[in-house]
């Protein structure tokens, strides 16, 4: 049996006994109320508790007496309470809850945990509508015991809430795609259920409950399920895809929503979208051969980068990959964390909400290693004769646009002074600089259109995107460019 189950039976027995009294851990009610106000006051009590709190249904209010409760009673009581917890309160809760025996009658308990991020608050309400427990009753917190509780709060990860109920080990096997998981680790797959669980808790992508049963957490559903659609608070988060005719949205050709978690899903996704993209001939070795007109290596740099640095939180929508003729445009809910900025997110080391996400996809070797991702799309992109990456932060998205083949007279002026740039940080990050030469041959352009690039040049200098890295040299034909922040 697992300990908070003992632990809340002796609380419940002290209540009882010798004579029924309130405790600041436990309360306990005959069925559950029909005000959901009250109910919410007493979750956020227990969970701003230290330690936790418990709720017992089936003990008579004021006497104390036992009088039991039926499992239709316990369903309907753990739904409402889930869905208070869930939607009623912020930050959200985790409950538990068991049917225990006492003095052969049936209670239901139900565990409240302790929240990590504190105060927990009626949800819409100001922070002052926070509860605590004192005396063996709910009231609301004072300005003194508000303090109290942020001081003694830490952030909660999204990742690590739990995304299902208490399930067996073959429940859990089965909504999750373990043995891709294992693939993509490069590990052999234990052959006994206990030792697969074991690794499982470790990737944190299970929690054990001490009763033999395991809650998936959302970064296990995320990752690695087998259906999105399996878990209420994931499901909405599945990618869509969406290839269009044309250069705008007025007619959609075909849109798909991925079923299965983003790193075990990750490889189909890739080989479906590829399937989807226009298509270039090219001679190799004498032999001909079809490739798409976008480099794979930034297609999976992008949508991973669009896929792990998203807001989760945001609800009711995830990633968006849109084809069009002319471009690829891939969305993630959440503008950028405040600590960066547009021009600066090539080369700099990443910063990501959900860093546990992040690592699992470079230990699967989905994307690169930190910091390295956006380097190794601009040098792609470079290579393809490509427009430059084009960025673009809304009110609660983020986008990055991939743009099909351009040459320097069907570009915009924009379009050059972001690829002068963008080429200028490459050389800068690979110990090198740019130059008038090297900015050609990354535009697919002549000797004899030199002029025009030395104009670009002055033109992303007068912007005072690059400078000159020897201010000293007055030679225009040798100098070399750097970006303004170098």
């Amino acid at each position: 049996m697992k300990d908070w189950i003992e632990l809340a039976l002796k609380f419940l027995n002290h209540s009882l006994k010798p004579f029924p009294q309130e405790l600041n851990e436990l309360d306990w009610k005959a069925r559950i109320s029909s005000k959901g106000d009250r109910l919410a006051q007493h979750l956020s009590a227990f969970a701003n508790h230290p330690g936790g709190g418990y709720l017992v249904f089936g003990v008579q209010d004021g006497t104390g007496t036992l009088l039991g409760i039926t499992q239709e009673e316990s369903n309907a009581t753990v739904a409402r309470l889930s869905n208070i917890a869930r939607q009623g309160l912020e930050p959200e809760i985790s409950l538990d809850h068991f049917v225990a025996d006492c003095e052969g009658t049936p209670v239901l308990l139900i565990r409240i945990e302790e929240s990590p991020s504190k105060p927990v608050q009626l949800k819409g309400k100001s922070v002052e509508e926070s509860f605590v427990r004192v005396g063996g009753t709910t009231r609301k917190a004072s300005r003194q015991e508000l303090g109290a509780l942020m001081l003694n709060s830490k952030q909660m990860v999204w990742e690590t809430l739990r995304a299902s109920e208490a399930l067996s080990a073959q429940q859990v096997l089965n909504l999750l795609d373990y043995r891709t998981v294992f693939e993509l680790h490069e590990r052999p797959l234990p052959s006994e259920t206990d030792e697969l669980a074991s690794w499982l808790i470790k990737e944190k992508m299970i929690e054990e409950n001490g009763r033999g049963r395991y809650y998936i957490t959302r970064f296990g559903a995320v990752a690695a399920a087998n259906k999105l659609e399996d878990f209420e608070e994931i499901g909405r988060k599945a990618v869509r895809l969406i290839r269009y005719h044309g250069n705008n949205k007025v007619e959609t050709e075909k849109e798909i929503e991925g079923k299965k978690g983003y790193a075990v899903g990750f490889d189909g996704l890739i080989s479906y979208l590829t399937a989807m993209l226009p298509q270039s001939e090219i001679i190799e070795k004498a032999f001909r051969k079809e490739t798409t007109l976008y480099p794979e290596i930034a297609l999976r740099e992008l949508i991973a980068n669009a896929l792990i640095h998203q807001d989760f939180t945001i609800r009711g929508t995830g990633p968006m990959i849109e084809i069009f003729d002319n471009r690829i445009e891939i969305r993630n809910p959440g503008r950028l964390l405040a600590s960066k900025k547009i021009n600066r997110l090539i080369g700099t080391n990443p910063e990501s909400r959900n860093e546990i996400l992040a690592s699992a996809f470079r230990r699967f070797n989905i994307c690169e290693e930190r910091g390295t991702g956006f380097i190794k799309t601009v040098a792609a992109i470079e290579l393809f004769g490509l427009p430059p990456l084009g960025f673009e932060e809304g009110e609660n998205y983020f986008k990055v646009t991939l743009f099909a083949p351009k040459t320097f007279a069907e570009m915009s002026p924009n379009e050059r002074i972001e690829a002068c740039y963008q080429h200028a940080v490459l050389k800068h990050l690979s110990s090198s600089a740019m130059t008038n030469t090297s900015l050609r041959e990354r535009l697919k352009m002549s000797e004899r259109q030199r002029p025009q690039v030395s104009k670009l040049i002055k033109e992303a200098m007068e912007q005072g995107i690059i400078k000159s890295k020897d201010p000293e040299n007055k030679s225009t034909k040798f100098a070399e460019y750097i970006p303004s922040w170098a």
